[in-house]
């Protein structure tokens, strides 16, 4: 008896608000067309399409910042010192977004002042707020992208002959970008793993010579090679190399 009290007391409740619930929608949701054909969103509606870019927060971190040559010369590393799981993932993936963070640091200060601080202030609209923040972003993006790389897909897309860098369209710039940073990613790894090659080859070699082939070179190599990384200052050298190539 008391579930179906309860029961029926949540319909009376939900009959009553069911009116001013649809009036309030009507009236929150909506477009409105100013004189000069401007449109202007209301606040749940941009407070909606906020929540739904955010959803694609991973793929633009992803793709449009610092942080996939630094993930990927991350994991090159750990690879050629041969611990297969130190540092760990989450490890690896947290060293990865803070130093994103430390070389995205002026392009956000610059998003800050020119898009989100005059759109909390209400001077920009949305649609100008998103133009005015994706022009830092644009300009990082195009500083590292390749001439070559640019060029091919702007072949393969027609639409060559671009008179300035903010006619390149955007979805052509970031598949660019990408293609220029696997590039740079694994020429930065590859430098990387040449003296841990060395060593594993001088290790293989000694280990032929005295006759003990069945013992691997990988557990003989990996101390020497931790050895080598730590006197070098390892570390230091990686992330300072990783931040300054995206200030030169």
């Amino acid at each position: 008896m008391r579930k179906a009290n309860f029961l029926f007391l949540l319909l009376l409740l939900g009959a009553a608000v069911q009116p001013a619930w649809g009036q309030a929608g009507l009236e929150v949701l909506n477009v409105t067309t100013a004189p000069d054909g401007a449109q202007t969103y209301s606040v749940t509606l941009q407070i909606l399409l906020l929540m739904t870019l955010l959803s694609l927060l991973p793929a633009a971190l992803i793709m449009m910042t610092a942080f996939t040559r630094i993930i990927i010369v991350l994991a090159l590393l750990r690879q050629g010192l041969g611990t297969t799981q130190t540092p760990s993932n989450q490890i690896l993936i947290g060293l990865a977004l803070f130093l994103t963070l430390f070389v995205m640091t002026p392009v956000f200060d610059r998003i800050h002042v020119q898009a989100v601080q005059p759109y909390m202030a209400e001077d920009l609209s949305a649609e100008q707020a998103v133009i005015e923040a994706s022009g830092p972003l644009r300009e990082f993006m195009m500083a590292q992208t390749r001439e070559p790389d640019l060029a091919m897909f702007a072949r393969i897309s027609g639409r060559d002959g671009f008179e300035s860098p903010d006619d390149v369209p955007f979805t052509l710039l970031i598949a660019s970008f990408l293609t220029s940073e696997l590039k740079t990613a694994f020429q930065i790894g590859f430098l990387i793993l040449i003296p841990f090659l060395i060593i594993d080859l001088v290790v293989a070699s000694v280990l032929m010579s005295m006759g003990m082939v069945m013992l691997s070179p990988l557990i003989i190599s990996m101390p020497f090679k931790v050895m080598l990384f730590v006197l070098v200052d390892g570390w230091a050298l990686i992330m300072g190399t990783l931040a300054s190539s995206f200030f030169t």
